[in-house]
């Protein structure tokens, strides 16, 4: 059985559970529906092993490259 999971976006306050830098992926595990957060780094590295069990792969590590807009008063 599947489960859709709502998910949002990941914030500065959401760490990485193996280094405690921000989280930038957030993978659910399908057999418990446990939740996991990685940084970019620790996202790659255990990609192969846990992506086939997990039931959701939520990816934002292309924010990491996005540039922030600058409003500027005259």
């Amino acid at each position: 059985m599947t489960t859709a999971i709502a998910s949002r976006e990941l914030n500065a306050l959401d760490r990485c559970d193996r280094c405690g830098a921000q989280a930038y992926v957030r993978v659910v595990l399908e057999s418990s529906g446990g939740e996991l957060l990685f940084c970019g780094h620790h996202a790659r590295a255990v990609e192969p092993t846990l992506k086939p069990l997990s039931s959701q792969w939520q990816d934002e590590t292309a924010r990491l490259h996005q540039k922030d807009s600058v409003l500027v008063n005259d």
